[in-house]
């Protein structure tokens, strides 16, 4: 079956599917056409091809694009800007201050990313490019990014799924580009009618206080669309952004079942799974539905997160 992407989700912005993993529907870029064009997640590089492909099919050349802003830094979400960013001659690369430097040197995230993903890093993630320095825009707390007449970006430090984090207000469709802060959205489930939101609680900054603050100052915003870097639109936020708060209480009250018990990642990500797989089958979701590979990675590396937020907190544990 073809490809429904690059898809419009308002007369504005347009979503092309990166194919992260080689995985439909997992890592998105999105495409806001105002008179600077503007670039939200490259994605990794093996995606870059795929937003190459999207964006002359949305009838825009490269050389028009003016930004591409990176949420944060990790390799799903960025790892492909330097190679978008060489094909993109007039782009500025906006990101955190804290993780600028990181892009214009790249060494510490891939040896990070190396840490989590193995032997798969090289499929997953090659070739990673560094930005030059004087090509990045740094964005921060309550800074703001003209990009057209009546419409200036604004920039809110999100924390909680990583330090060095942004979520993206866009005032004309009253929308907010969250990233993986505020969780994932399956949009395997949503097209069939079921809005269905996890935390992402990955390591190695996870926070879940920060994480509840940051969801919890989106849930107050009156928002009428959020934006996910996994995947896709929601146009019903109030009710995504509860359902997030909800199973992040769940997965640190596992969390700290798993740890005390002296479980691993593997064993508290199995505790997940079945209270995940239980929820979505009183909700009509077939035991083999195509979602379940998405959730069961997801929450392998939600898990190690957890227990490596947990692990850092050592004697706190004890109180």
């Amino acid at each position: 079956m073809a490809s429904i992407y690059p898809v419009d989700l308002t007369d504005r912005i347009s979503l092309i599917d990166g194919y992260d993993m080689g995985i439909a529907e997992r890592t998105g870029t999105y495409v806001i056409a105002e008179e600077q064009l503007t670039l939200i997640e490259t994605g990794p590089s093996p995606s870059v091809q795929y937003i190459l492909e999207g964006l002359a099919k949305l009838g825009h050349k490269l050389a028009d694009v003016k930004y591409i802003i990176v949420t944060h830094i990790h390799l799903d979400h960025a790892g492909g800007a330097g190679l978008l960013m060489r094909d993109c001659p007039n782009a500025k690369l906006v990101v955190h201050a804290k993780g600028a430097r990181h892009l214009s040197d790249p060494s510490r995230l891939i040896a990070g990313a190396k840490m989590v993903y193995g032997d798969r890093f090289s499929v997953l993630f090659d070739p990673i490019e560094a930005v030059p320095a004087e090509r990045i825009l740094v964005k921060g707390e309550g800074d703001y990014l003209d990009i057209g007449p009546g419409c200036q970006l604004e920039f809110w430090d999100s924390p909680g799924h990583a330090n060095h984090h942004l979520a993206i207000v866009d005032p004309v469709s009253n929308g907010i580009f969250t990233g993986d802060t505020a969780g994932i959205h399956y949009a395997q489930l949503a097209k069939e009618g079921i809005e269905f939101h996890l935390p992402s609680t990955s390591p190695n900054q996870f926070d879940p206080e920060s994480m509840r603050s940051s969801i919890s100052r989106m849930r107050e915003g009156g928002f009428t669309r959020v934006f996910y870097g996994h995947f896709g639109m929601t146009e019903k936020p109030d009710a995504a952004f509860a359902q997030a708060l909800e199973w992040l209480d769940i997965f640190m009250e596992e969390a700290q079942a798993a740890a005390s018990a002296g479980e691993g990642h593997t064993e508290l990500a199995k505790r997940l799974n079945d209270m995940v797989k239980s929820s979505l089958n009183s909700l009509g979701v077939p035991e083999h539905h195509e979602v379940y590979m998405l959730i069961e990675l997801d929450l392998m590396v939600s898990s190690m997160g957890m227990l490596d937020y947990l692990k850092k907190q050592g004697p706190l544990l004890k109180k």
